[in-house]
């Protein structure tokens, strides 16, 4: 079977990665992909952007690719899957109706209170001063989100009510986000520990990945402006097996009958992320309609099952059929990152030592292959990724590796996974 897999991050790239493993891939193609895609011996970029619908449907039917793989958020909100679905092209991902989960904030947030699904309390507005009074109803701090695709920066906490109004303005009549910002949703701060929890949907059947955990901060102690993402780790040991078993019952499940209900069944990846509170109850904090990225990178390198059959049984309905297997060991992933990220960023920067022999594998996020040489370019640059017995394990065998990488301006965080590795010294202890 030929394969495509649409975009150009790290998750892209460890998609393909995964799926160029199967016995069923007779080629791999990502459009554009990058220059860690580039590199690999199994996949084969091309020169089409993820928005140009027509040139990748004139591409999959003229190299008969037999299963396309949508990689990020934007065009599944456009409608990409509608597009080859009508074009008789099997493709894995939500419709544009059901990827509003993502797309809208305010629809996701109707969405969770329709369905009585666990959420924070919020409120929707389109003009300043009554979202600054709804701001002041909430106790601080108080978090305000971009209603539309912000690239994962569009969430911003204010620790004042004064800092709030001066947020709520910047976005709603500064054009801080362009057309995402034109509504903001105000929402209460939930305490506790946040977790990724993906699943694969044909509707009403699912499977679980591993779980998994983000650290969106930009530094150490999660201090520092929000970003997509600087790193993440699998399994998270937040996650119990009785907080597991309510993530399904409580969220998962009510969330993919209320899609039904509503008439978009939801067909693809699913990304709940949660707040675990110190009470044990689970809220959503926010919906994915696609893998998470940096989660892909651990969640992939621990899969034991094969991810094409895993994609062909959604797209036929035959989850039901499917296994999804993965390795005890842990995995860490460590983004390196571009000075200035997440504001504007350096670029064309050459990445040496990525040939020297390391432990761990070397997911691309943001770069281009010029000639024989790896330039940057985008804000996250490489996800470096291990496995280990433990968390504490994986991440050593990382933060070894990356030092024998380099770009001018290279920055990354170097606590990613200090949760784990605390809960694995109090049980030691």
């Amino acid at each position: 079977m030929n394969i495509l897999v649409i975009g150009s991050g790290g998750r892209e790239h460890a998609l393909a990665w995964k799926l160029s493993q199967s016995a069923s891939a007779e080629s791999v193609f990502v459009a554009p992909g990058n220059g860690g895609s580039a590199l690999e011996p199994a996949i084969t970029n091309i020169p089409i952007e993820p928005m140009d619908f027509d040139g990748l449907i004139e591409f999959a039917i003229r190299e008969q690719v037999g299963l396309t793989v949508v990689g990020p958020e934007a065009p599944l909100v456009a409608g990409i899957v509608d597009r080859f679905h009508d074009a008789g092209l099997a493709c894995l991902g939500p419709s544009a109706a059901a990827a509003q989960l993502e797309g809208s904030k305010s629809f996701s947030k109707q969405f969770l209170v329709k369905h009585g699904i666990p959420t924070a309390a919020y409120g929707s507005f389109e003009s300043v001063r009554p979202a600054c009074d709804f701001a002041r109803k909430l106790p601080l701090p108080v978090v305000i989100k971009a209603d539309g695709l912000a690239a994962g920066k569009g969430v911003l906490i204010a620790q004042s009510y004064e800092e709030a109004d001066q947020v709520i303005a910047h976005m709603l009549e500064g054009d801080a986000f362009g057309q995402a910002g034109h509504r903001v949703v105000i929402e209460e701060f939930l305490f506790g520990e946040e977790a990724s929890f993906i699943v694969i949907a044909n509707g009403h059947s699912y499977l679980p990945f591993a779980t998994s955990q983000d650290h969106k901060a930009l530094l150490d102690g999660d201090l520092g402006l929000n970003t997509g993402g600087m790193g993440a780790y699998s399994p998270a040991p937040v996650v119990t097996d009785a907080i597991h078993a309510r993530v399904l019952s409580e969220i998962i499940e009510p969330t993919l009958a209320g899609m039904i209900a509503d008439g978009h069944p939801y067909k693809g990846f699913l990304y709940a992320g949660l707040m675990i509170e110190p009470t044990g109850d689970v809220k959503v904090v926010e919906f994915n309609c696609r893998f998470g990225d940096p989660e892909t990178q651990p969640v992939l390198l621990r899969m034991r099952s094969d991810l094409v059959s895993l994609c062909v049984g959604a797209v036929n309905n035959r989850l039901d059929s499917c296994t999804l297997e993965f390795t005890d060991a842990a995995a860490v992933a460590v983004v390196l990152a571009a000075e200035g990220y997440p504001q504007a960023y350096r670029k064309n920067e050459e990445i040496k030592g990525l040939s020297l022999p390391m432990e761990s594998k070397v997911f691309h996020c943001g770069t281009l292959l010029q000639g024989t040489s790896i330039k940057t370019s985008g804000g996250r640059v490489l996800a470096v990724t291990a496995l280990g017995n433990s968390v504490s394990a994986a991440q050593s065998l990382v933060y070894e590796d990356i030092q024998g990488i380099q770009f001018a301006g290279m920055q990354y965080r170097r606590d990613i996974g200090y949760r784990a590795i605390a809960r694995e010294k109090n049980s030691a202890s």
